[in-house]
């Protein structure tokens, strides 16, 4: 059950820390995209990454992985990076922002595949959810959008990648792609967590607290 539910608590959570606290963007938000962005590769990479492999010829799976980074950029290209912690809202626009939900939909259905009985990735996505769902209810609130579009926001994006799991785990003719899609998904997390990486710094440059966050992300992923 906590394969459904995880992502679900990630983003309540994140929600609960911007309504609770009127947390703003700053250093500990970027220390958390860096531990996130830091769990999620290592995760993909000791854990999901291996398991393609040995499921899909290796040069197709590296096409399957270089299409999941390209399709990350494609939908960047319309959520402005939402997906790493880049919210670009006007205070003043009340058109809703149907690109971004659209784009961060895709993304968070995707990204529910990988997670089934006995995958630590729920817990990779549970952490990556939790500073980007923040981030993206903080710019909601700032914005001029009405409280229903918000919530109606909020409780789609939360929603999908159970979505996404469910699909996975109960569609039979999904289970004759569920590798090929695991591979273009490990693509889309490398693409994300690097970004993070390497863009939740002051001028990309990293320092000792980056680098804690980032080694201590790595470190519980290995563990797990």
């Amino acid at each position: 059950m906590n394969k459904y539910l995880f992502p679900v608590y990630a983003v309540l959570i994140g929600v609960f820390i911007v309504v609770i606290f009127k947390q703003q963007r700053n250093a500990y938000t970027k220390l958390l995209l860096s531990f996130s962005g830091a769990f999620l590769l290592a995760l993909t990479l000791f854990d999901l990454l291996p398991e393609v492999y040995e499921h899909l010829d290796g040069k197709k799976t590296g096409l399957f992985i270089m299409s999941g980074i390209l399709l990350q950029i494609i939908l960047e290209f319309f959520s402005k990076g939402a997906e790493h912690g880049h919210v670009h809202i006007h205070k003043d626009e009340t058109a809703f922002p149907w690109l971004l939900f659209i784009s961060l939909c895709i993304h968070s259905f995707l990204e529910g595949f990988p997670i089934h009985q006995h995958n630590d990735m729920v817990y990779g996505v549970l952490i990556h959810k939790i500073p980007i769902a923040a981030l993206l209810t903080m710019f909601l609130l700032q914005s001029s959008f009405s409280k229903l579009q918000i919530i109606g926001f909020l409780v789609v994006f939360t929603m999908m990648t159970p979505l996404g799991t469910i699909v996975s785990n109960n569609v039979d003719w999904i289970s004759n792609y569920v590798f090929i899609i695991n591979a273009v998904v490990i693509g889309i997390f490398f693409h994300i967590s690097t970004v993070i990486l390497f863009e939740s710094g002051e001028g990309h440059k990293f320092n000792l607290s980056k680098l804690t966050a980032i080694i201590l992300g790595v470190g519980i992923a290995y563990l797990i």
